[in-house]
């Protein structure tokens, strides 16, 4: 049997803030129960929005839903996912509800995710909000795949250029110091220097490295703390160039989480509760919470969020748009799309620009190592008549 279509209609949902509740503790992953998975991340990114399209596939088809987990244990390759599948299909054998067999594992599917089944199964539509969900883990996936690679590339070059600058200061210089030495007049001061640095790094170089290990250290501890995290995506949507990108991509997922879920028929409470932690950025996340109060007292969304820097007013505008019309998940659909196709196409020209800014980066590092050593050969006369 196929599954029933469900109208746009449930979007008004979101426009009723006078009657939303406060999220109820059973619409939240209890401590109690859970469990830790190991590689859960690789799970979510790689195997579970495969999982959830061939579900809903088989959902739709009209399996049950423990026939269904029963064959997606079969197939699975990963063992961490399989034993979850398995403890899930146990679950639900035992009486459990599907969304309250999935809240043992919040790690791999999160509040979104158990939300939006608990919707599909209160309104008959499971197969239907699986599918979404499939279709929200691709797209997300698939911008995700799109920043990393994009990232990627300079990382790359910068850490071939520093290990290239590395391997000429300690084995290529002091072969040419060698040379110098004899010279008896003094060296033009950037060879010297290079000389000097190439000295240094073979007698403290351990402790240099043993340096930058523990900064990274540092810096990563830090980057845990609730502070520390906050400063960094702060930093992140303030930056040159790359701070206009982490805001659509902010956008992004805030709209598109935001649609699937007002879509699901989850309360918009609970909604923007669940959207705050799923921007990938705590200054955003702070934005939707303050917006969440001031809904809870009765104000609309798009007037609680129309004075914030952090998403772009053409966001505002559609939500307003959509709380007018009825409509709100179909407009946070299509900004959604539209903020997708501005990250792509602003990570391409970022790609095309730094390409060549880094080849030209790479050639000064390397270019100005080799000119520093030739000079004195470029000066030989005048050194050789001083000695």
């Amino acid at each position: 049997m196929s599954p029933v279509v469900r109208s746009s209609s449930a979007a008004p949902t979101a426009t009723r803030s006078t009657t939303a509740a406060k999220p109820k503790a059973e619409d939240r992953p209890q401590a109690k129960g859970q469990k830790k998975i190991p590689g859960a991340r690789k799970i979510v990114q790689e195997s579970l929005p495969n999982f959830s399209r061939q579900l809903a596939a088989m959902l739709a088809a009209g399996m049950p839903i423990v026939a269904s987990l029963d064959a997606l244990y079969e197939q699975t390759d990963n063992p961490n996912f399989k034993n979850v599948i398995g403890q899930i299909k146990r679950s639900i054998e035992n009486g459990a509800a599907f969304s309250e067999a999935l809240r043992q594992f919040p790690s791999v599917f999160d509040d979104l995710y158990a939300n939006m089944v608990k919707g599909g199964e209160t309104g008959g539509q499971l197969a239907e909000t699986i599918a979404r969900l499939a279709g929200f883990l691709e797209s997300s996936a698939k911008l995700r795949r799109k920043v990393k690679s994009a990232m990627m590339y300079p990382v790359i070059v910068l850490c071939i250029a520093l290990a290239i600058a590395t391997g000429m200061i300690m084995f290529v210089v002091p072969v040419f110091g060698e040379m110098f030495s004899g010279f008896g007049k003094e060296l033009p001061a950037p060879t010297q220097f290079l000389l000097d640095m190439s000295v240094f790094l073979k007698s403290y170089g351990i402790f240099v490295l043993a340096g930058i290990i523990a900064g990274v250290v540092t810096f990563n501890k830090w980057k845990a703390t609730p502070a520390g995290a906050y400063k960094l995506d702060q930093f992140a949507l303030k930056a040159p160039v790359f701070g206009d990108l982490n805001k659509k991509v902010a956008a992004s997922r805030f709209s598109r989480t935001f649609g699937q879920l007002i879509r699901s028929g989850v309360p918009i409470l609970n909604a923007l509760e669940i959207v705050a932690g799923a921007t990938g950025n705590k200054v955003a996340g702070n934005v939707i919470l303050g917006a969440r109060t001031a809904v809870e007292k009765g104000e609309p969304l798009s007037s609680a969020m129309i004075n914030q820097t952090v998403f772009p007013v053409m966001l505002v505008r559609m939500l307003q748009a959509g709380e007018k019309t009825g409509k709100i998940d179909e407009m946070m659909d299509s900004i959604a799309d539209f903020y997708d196709d501005e990250v792509e196409t602003m990570l391409g020209g970022l790609t095309s620009l730094l390409e060549p800014l880094l080849m030209v980066f790479l050639g000064v590092i390397v270019g100005g190592i080799v000119l520093c050593m030739f000079l004195p050969i470029f000066k030989m006369g005048e050194v050789v008549s001083g000695g």
